[in-house]
């Protein structure tokens, strides 16, 4: 959670020739136009925000003022373009393809055939098409609480919230210019849709987490990268060297934006230790997931959006949702996912109802919730979703605060965040542009506390 926090220090440094040793600066200059071209382009046409507001709030924090300042956006609205200048040429650019999102104008991509069909959100009971407000004075303080900006404090930039409780919206709230059908960025919170295709490919004999991954680039005799399995992979101790949090040029920074075979890119990694030993946190693990996804489903970009649509989107009312691909046709199941906070709210309730839909189907393999919220290694984290089971002091200080044991949540960098509570049938989503270092953790912990007091 904190690469993006990092990244704006470190661009800086790279920009101002302190940290020549760490990166070129030119090589700076093309991460920082990535990153602003890729998320301009998905909140413009994908998000439908301003984009001068999507630079101020979204790729400033995350480039840093000197990183930003140096980069200029030209939004090109008949050709789904967004192209990015440095002080003398364009840097980098991104495409808008219907159905598919943005993703960046780099060396071999493969073409991306426009999916224009629109799903509307489902009327299913769960929600009235207007506004829900609180009843509850305690926690219409704790929504303020989440909302509100300090002087002097880390930016919040909250988007929405929404709170479902026993499967029912009891309250919501969204910023200017946000509003029940409005989709959000995803950031890791995408990683539990990788979660929900494997349990879905599980549930259809395709996959076996404890099966090897069985990657093409690892199958030379005595390659140690052999014996990573899917299950390795998901809970984050494949033991490669695909680090992501350490520095703002690690691995993962290099393969979102500036390689176009994300998984490809990781799959050359070499591996730094046997797996199952460390924890260790890096999305390029899920975009080995999200090949082998793919290639199980079979038909490309478009044979998975159509499984995405029927075997999770339509059954649990989702609507629309756009998810994206790399240059060779991956889901980047470790990032990009784009739907309202009411649909992430929807998701949230297959976990909370042991992976079963409204209707009482079940989506999931018995006991697959249950697996994928289980810590392991000490870590606060499962498969897919952090947890508060585990022995960790971080975990340990959310339930001191409210947040019960039996929690556990879907969460991207910057705050987005799905909390699932089982034992309250309490689903609360939060999506915003927080800063670090704790991304407004505290005050979705205070309100979750005042959720379950108040309708408990």
């Amino acid at each position: 959670m904190r690469r993006k926090a990092l990244i704006a220090s470190a661009i800086a440094l790279a920009l101002t020739g302190t940290a020549w040793a760490l990166v070129r600066p030119d090589q700076a200059l093309r991460l920082g136009a990535g990153v602003a071209a890729h998320h301009v382009c998905t909140m413009t046409f994908v998000g439908g925000q301003a984009p001068d507001a999507i630079f101020r709030e979204l790729v400033t924090p995350v480039l840093g003022k000197a990183g930003a300042g140096l980069l200029t956006a030209h939004v090109d609205r008949t050709q789904g373009r967004v192209a990015v200048d440095g002080l003398v040429s364009t840097l980098a650019t991104a495409t808008y393809t219907p159905g598919y999102g943005c993703r960046l104008d780099l060396p071999g991509n493969v073409p991306l055939v426009p999916d224009t069909r629109m799903v509307a959100d489902v009327d299913d009971g769960f929600a009235p098409a207007t506004l829900v407000t609180s009843d509850k004075p305690t926690v219409t303080a704790a929504l303020d609480q989440v909302f509100a900006e300090h002087a002097g404090g880390a930016p919040k930039v909250v988007k929405a919230v929404v709170i479902v409780k026993d499967g029912k919206v009891v309250a919501e709230r969204y910023a200017p210019g946000v509003g029940i059908h409005s989709p959000l960025i995803s950031f890791s919170v995408a990683k539990s849709f990788t979660n929900a295709f494997l349990g879905m490919l599980a549930a259809d004999g395709k996959v076996d987490v404890k099966q090897p991954l069985n990657a093409p680039e690892w199958r030379q005799p005595g390659d140690p990268r052999a014996k990573i399995t899917i299950e390795d992979l998901m809970r984050m101790q494949s033991g490669l060297d695909a680090d992501e949090a350490e520095s703002p040029f690690s691995f993962v920074a290099k393969m979102e934006f500036l390689h176009g075979d994300m998984a490809g890119y990781t799959a050359l990694q070499p591996a730094k230790e046997a797996p199952g030993k460390t924890f260790e946190y890096t999305s390029g693990d899920t975009l080995l997931l999200d090949r082998l996804i793919g290639e199980q489903v079979g038909g490309g970009p478009a044979g998975l959006r159509e499984f995405a649509r029927k075997r999770l989107f339509e059954p649990m009312h989702m609507g629309d949702v756009t998810m994206e691909f790399d240059g060779q046709g991956t889901f980047v199941g470790s990032t990009y996912v784009y739907t309202s906070a009411r649909n992430y709210a929807r998701f949230g309730l297959l976990y909370l109802n042991d992976g079963k839909a409204p209707d009482g189907t079940r989506l999931l393999p018995e006991g697959w919730v249950g697996w994928s919220r289980t810590s392991a290694l000490g870590a606060p984290y499962g498969a897919g979703f952090w947890t508060n089971d585990g022995p960790s002091d971080v975990a340990r200080h959310r339930v001191d605060g409210g947040f019960p044991k039996d929690g556990f949540y879907a969460s991207g960098t910057l705050g987005q965040r799905i909390y699932i509570v089982p034992s309250e049938h309490l689903v609360i989503t939060r999506f915003g542009y927080s800063a670090p270092p704790s991304y407004g953790i505290e005050d979705d912990v205070a309100l979750i506390k005042a959720a379950i007091d108040a309708y408990r």
